[in-house]
């Protein structure tokens, strides 16, 4: 009781001082009193999968392989001791846009979604859910989720609890050309769930390609990034790997990479470590999964002084020394 009155003094005093409103002297207090605490590290295991590239969602029968392969790769993650399964983007199924199109195959047009088997999807959805369920398993994987008619669908990460519900959805949100432009609505906010006090954010697609994005979430506290993709369109694609690992480094935090697996596949799917460095990798280009220890470091000093190095602490130190308007010519 005495120390709540005495916060409440600290707050009307700092308003006083200040001129703010009691309520903006309070959150400022709340704040800083919330970061002052001491934390604890938190960590759990992570698998990272790396299943089939599937592309014509007008196969029924091959819907259903592909969703039995994702209950099996989620299998051997609970065996491994993971408490998080990542899958690729499009996971159950990457629509191939000359499949789609309208008037395709030879040309490129606006996707026709009545060829989808939506009901088979579905069944295979549910039969994850409930697996995930039984294994008490948080599985994110990538999906088409479908809207209603004339609405495109979403580009998705079903993000599944350990109690076999859906926790939350992240959808595509930087689609490239043809994903805008003929085959998909694009999604519009960020997305973050915790599991064991450790928390994560969804990215998706070619959207490694945009660092903000990255730098969203570092601002939003995760502990380690989910990024699925299909690994790129040209051969021996290094591109998208070699982002993550940057992003990772740049921002301090964990990042998984999931990517279909293909013939000559240029780089598997793996967990980076927040020095950039791959903590894990799958070995083949075949379906399989790698797993690592992952968490938070309270104690690590980078991440805390990079938000100082972007929050303007240099300005106090900029002196009127432009070398642009220097004419001397010597050193």
């Amino acid at each position: 009781m005495t120390e709540n009155r005495n916060f409440k003094r600290r707050v009307r005093a700092r308003a006083a001082k200040t001129g703010e409103s009691y309520t903006t002297a309070l959150m400022y207090l709340r704040d800083a009193k919330e970061n002052d605490a001491p934390s604890q590290s938190k960590s759990l295991r992570l698998a990272v999968a790396q299943s089939s590239f599937f592309d014509d969602p007008r196969d029924a029968a091959a819907l259903r392989v592909v969703g039995e392969e994702i209950r099996n790769l989620m299998r051997q993650a609970h065996w491994a001791g993971a408490r998080v399964v990542h899958f690729p983007e499009g996971a159950t199924c990457f629509p191939n846009k000359r499949v789609m199109s309208a008037t395709g195959p030879r040309e490129i047009g606006p996707s026709d979604w009545r060829r989808f088997e939506w009901a088979v999807l579905r069944e295979e959805l549910d039969a994850t859910r409930r697996l995930a369920r039984e294994l008490g398993l948080w599985t994110v994987f990538g999906s088409v989720h479908q809207l209603t008619e004339p609405h495109r669908p979403h580009n998705s990460l079903y993000v599944i609890s350990d109690k076999g519900a859906v926790a939350t959805r992240y959808d595509e949100r930087m689609l490239s050309n043809t994903k805008i432009s003929f085959m998909y609505t694009p999604g519009s906010i960020p997305v973050t769930f915790e599991v064991d006090g450790v928390r994560f954010g969804c990215a998706l697609g070619i959207e490694c390609h945009f660092p903000e994005l990255f730098i969203e979430y570092e601002r939003l506290n995760v502990d380690c990034l989910l990024f699925s993709t299909t690994g790129g369109s040209l051969p021996n694609d290094l591109a998208f790997a070699a982002e993550v690992q940057g992003h990772a480094s740049s921002n301090r935090y964990w990042t998984s990479f999931a990517v279909l697996a293909q013939p000559g596949l240029a780089a598997p799917s793996g967990i980076v470590s927040p020095d950039g460095q791959w903590a894990a990798r799958c070995t083949v280009d075949e379906p399989s999964i790698a797993v690592a220890d992952i968490g938070n470091d309270p104690g690590d000093p980078a991440r805390p002084w990079r938000r100082q190095a972007r929050g303007g602490i240099y300005d106090p130190h900029f002196v009127d020394d432009d070398p642009r308007s220097n004419s001397r010519d010597t050193f």
